[in-house]
């Protein structure tokens, strides 16, 4: 959508270590990105960091960029650019820090900020798998075109966004997308967010392992299961496969209304051998009626993009059928059959949010000014 467009959008990757700084044109970077340590408990140096991050960035750049557009944690009011309370950037604390027009004052540029989760799900419906699946369809004759996905990412948190007909889903409050709030499906009073997380990695592999997890990360776990670092395989395995069966539980409820493609990425997502089993078993779990009926829990069938057999069953779609038009002698096609399918980033989280900040910028700015010329 904006492979060819020669704006320039000024982007950021607000790490709680680093803030990464860099520069986009036709959805890709064109500088070499600029790192400054993250400041997370002072706000102006903060503020400081940020400008002096953008400004680096400014004297690299041989033209004029048009925004800045960045993810950066919530709760946030991202229309208005107002980051609210963040336990883990105490900087951002109190009633709200307007950091989106304090920025607007700095560079004279407007400033769009989005979560992580939402601009991830943007650059992959617009850069990345939802483009790919579409021209792997139309190379193997397939009638059928995917315009809707969910965009999931595995990492400290569970992060998610929706991306319907190449709008990105905001919704009326910011919270459009979310899925880690969901009830979690396999302990129902807690939130999915519990099970789908760096911190629910370490509490189940401690619990099945009886070892202290206390100083363990996900990418240990992963060695263990792989084999190649001491402790307990089974164990290791066994918390990447019940944290997929928790995440295919929300992100079966959330295709029920979105009706698309799934894309996951994140830093988690590496260990997805032992992850997607447990994500596909979910979303195709059957449910009962109280006559004794049972249903799949999603009207589509289930593929794993990411297996060969799959994809090719996923690919190989048969030609629409015929059926008459009552008293004509018309007929019309008739897809029976629906598919949704599951797929691992192929551009990785980064690059996917930085995509997204991108044609979120351009998408909100081209809105923004079309409005304004028409008053």
């Amino acid at each position: 959508m904006y492979e060819k467009d020669e704006r320039v959008v000024m982007t950021l990757d607000a790490g709680g270590t680093n803030f990464i700084f860099s520069a986009m044109r036709g959805c890709r970077e064109i500088i070499a990105p600029v790192r400054m340590k993250a400041v997370t408990d002072d706000l102006r140096k903060c503020l400081e960091t940020l400008v002096g991050g953008f400004r680096e960035v400014l004297s690299k750049l041989e033209t004029v960029p048009v925004a800045i557009s960045f993810a950066f944690p919530g709760p946030a009011d991202y229309r208005n650019g107002v980051i609210g309370h963040l336990p883990n950037f105490p900087a951002f604390s109190g009633g709200g820090v307007a950091l989106g027009p304090y920025l607007e004052d700095v560079f004279g540029l407007p400033v769009f900020i989005n979560n992580d989760g939402n601009l991830y799900a943007y650059g992959e419906a617009l850069s990345g798998v939802l483009p790919e699946i579409n021209a792997r369809l139309e190379s193997a004759g397939s009638v059928r075109r995917y315009g809707n996905l969910v965009g999931i990412t595995l990492g400290t948190g569970f992060g998610a966004g929706v991306v319907i007909g190449g709008r990105l889903l905001t919704g009326d409050n910011d919270c459009g997308g979310d899925v880690w709030c969901m009830r979690n499906g396999i302990y129902p009073d807690m939130i999915a967010e519990e099970g789908v997380s760096v911190r629910a990695i370490k509490r189940v592999y401690g619990t099945l392992s009886g070892e202290d997890s206390s100083e363990i990360c996900p990418k240990d776990v992963f060695d263990i299961a792989e084999g190649v670092r001491p402790g307990d395989r089974d164990a290791a395995k066994a918390c990447f496969y019940e944290l997929g069966r928790t995440a295919g539980n929300a992100i079966a409820n959330a295709l029920n209304i979105v009706d698309g493609i799934v894309a996951i990425g994140g830093g988690i997502s590496g260990a997805h051998k032992y992850i997607f089993p447990g994500i596909v078993e979910e979303m195709r779990r059957r449910l009962g009626t109280f006559s004794g009926a049972s249903f799949p829990c999603l009207q589509m069938d289930v593929y794993n993009l990411n297996d060969e057999s799959d994809m090719r069953v996923f690919l190989s779609d048969e030609s629409p059928s015929f059926v008459d038009v009552p008293f004509s002698d018309r007929k019309v096609p008739y897809i029976k059959h629906k598919k949704t399918g599951i797929i691992l980033s192929s551009l990785g989280a980064s690059e996917a949010i930085a995509a997204g900040a991108y044609a979120y910028a351009l998408s909100r700015y081209d809105e923004k000014y079309s409005k304004q010329s028409l008053n």
